[in-house]
């Protein structure tokens, strides 16, 4: 042999017949591992398959089988003859930045030159991965996992698997699944005041995909787009993210400043809101102000894209019409979500679309992905059709009142004259207020030592608001983690 007999040993290599890894699994696993690593170089002889298994007590099958992996991956090259040896060009050198490589790593490369939109989307923040399964006081956006009806969901999936409908294994129509797109419909006429058809109807990946379909279909490189101020980061990236110029609007008691948009952009091509519950504030459109913004929309020829993202958990009254149950002239893109409402990892919205756009719209649509999981579709149709989506969104809608009236409560004891903490008729977070002249990025980070999450309301905002707030989701905890939340909080903005 070229190499020296100690290369491999009984000392380098440990394999535990007692795993329930078979012996070549392991034998194999560590043989790529000292290749990869460079202990055993390119062009290195391995032993004979008879002297590795007397070295190491094993049966010669089990380095047989080690040997074939690796052959047949490409880590090793067998010369009739000769014997095996270490291949000159391994298949993970392009795949793996090792610090004791020769081979030139990524992070020594000269910076990379991107395009316009990318170099826009790479400086954008959309949002940040969080572990849903550790619920935790106070973070936006936790729904209340425990209650959704998950054996349910895994019966009308397995029903769906056991038809073995072809028609669910294939590609799919990109706008949608056709039962879905029905009931969705009928779901939006009878619940939002919108009069729409199936064929308006474009099943999405989530309103966040929506929204970067809307941008392609209705934007050009800097199009002007008044987005809410504070409002929705995922919306500013969208819209940044395609090139437009995004113009900051206020947004006051009664929502939208249509006047001050005007003030500052009266070319507006694409006006962002969120009328029914606005984010983060929990605004609510007044009528007037929408009949304004649908006739300014008409008479400057733009569109408006309305995000209706929680509007299901209204709990006063009933639920308010959407603004596009107002639009006669075709102007407004309605985005919702189904997974804001059921649980995040669905990723299912939907778009209603004016009907001379459908067709734009759903190429769009199948130019990025091609269209939802059929599967996850059908499923959900069945979970609407047969009443167990009413039935949920009450309890939640009940459950998530109940824990509101909590948060409000337990504040009012506690954060007296710390953090004013007005309730809402809906949604799923509230504001609340800090004493003027008070930084919330502080506020936040000292809630933060507290293990409590409470983001600055500062963070929405292009430019430093007037008073500062933190957010406090309270629907994805139960009433005593809110009442020890705010026990924490207390203490953290009571601290120096």
């Amino acid at each position: 042999m070229t190499m020296k007999s100690n290369t491999i040993s009984v000392l380098s290599l440990k394999l535990h017949p007692s795993d329930s890894i078979p012996l070549y699994r392991q034998l194999y696993e560590q043989l790529r591992n000292i290749i990869l690593e460079g202990q055993l170089p390119p062009g290195t002889k391995l032993p004979s398959t008879r002297a590795l298994s007397d070295e190491l007590s094993i049966a010669r099958n089990t380095v047989l089988n080690a040997y074939d992996q690796l052959l047949a991956e490409g880590y090793l090259k067998g010369r009739v003859g000769s014997g095996t040896y270490v291949a000159s060009e391994l298949p993970d050198a392009l795949l793996q930045v090792r610090a004791n490589s020769n081979l030139p790593g990524i992070l020594n490369r000269t910076p990379r030159t991107l395009s316009r939109q990318g170099d826009l989307v790479s400086r954008s923040s959309v949002s940040e991965p969080h572990d849903f399964a550790v619920p935790k006081a106070f973070r936006p956006g936790l729904m209340a996992m425990n209650v959704f009806p998950f054996k349910l969901w895994a019966r009308l999936w397995g029903r769906q698997w056991r038809r073995r409908s072809l028609d669910l294994l294939g590609y799919g129509d990109p706008t949608g699944y056709k039962p879905l797109r029905l009931i969705t419909a009928e779901y939006l006429n009878a619940a939002r005041g919108i009069r729409c058809d199936a064929d308006q109807i474009i099943i999405v990946a989530g309103s966040q995909q929506a929204l970067s379909i809307a941008t392609r279909v209705l934007l050009n490189e800097d199009d002007v787009v008044w987005m809410e101020d504070p409002g929705y980061p995922g919306a500013y990236a969208a819209f940044r993210g395609a090139g437009a110029r995004v113009i900051p609007v206020q947004v006051d008691p009664q929502g939208l400043n249509i006047a001050h948009g005007v003030s500052l952009a009266d070319n507006a091509r694409l006006i962002y809101a969120t009328p029914s519950h606005q984010y983060p504030l929990g605004v609510t459109m007044t009528l007037s102000r929408r009949l304004e913004l649908l006739d300014w929309s008409r008479r400057s020829d733009a569109w408006i894209l309305e995000d209706d993202y929680d509007s299901e958990f209204r709990y006063t009254g009933m639920p308010l019409a959407a603004l596009k149950g107002l639009d006669t002239e075709g102007r407004v893109i309605y985005i919702g979500s189904f997974s804001k409402m059921l649980f995040p990892s669905l990723r299912l919205g939907y778009m209603v679309v004016p009907p001379d756009l459908v067709d734009t719209f759903a190429a769009t649509r199948a130019l990025i992905d091609r269209g939802s999981p059929s599967l996850d579709q059908a499923v959900l149709a069945e979970f609407i059709s047969e009443g167990h989506f009413a039935r949920y969104v009450r309890r939640a809608r009940m459950l998530y009142a109940e824990r509101q009236e909590t948060l409000v409560e337990a504040s009012a004891e506690r954060l007296g004259g710390l953090l004013e903490v007005p309730s809402s008729d809906s949604g799923m977070h509230l504001v609340g207020w800090l004493p003027k002249g008070l930084d919330d990025l502080v506020a936040y980070k000292k809630a933060a030592q507290h293990n409590v999450e409470a983001p600055p309301l500062s963070i929405y905002y292009t430019k430093t608001p007037d008073r500062g707030g933190l957010l406090l989701g309270y629907t994805g905890v139960n009433t005593c983690e809110i009442r020890n939340g705010v026990n924490r909080l207390a203490l953290a903005l009571e601290s120096p």
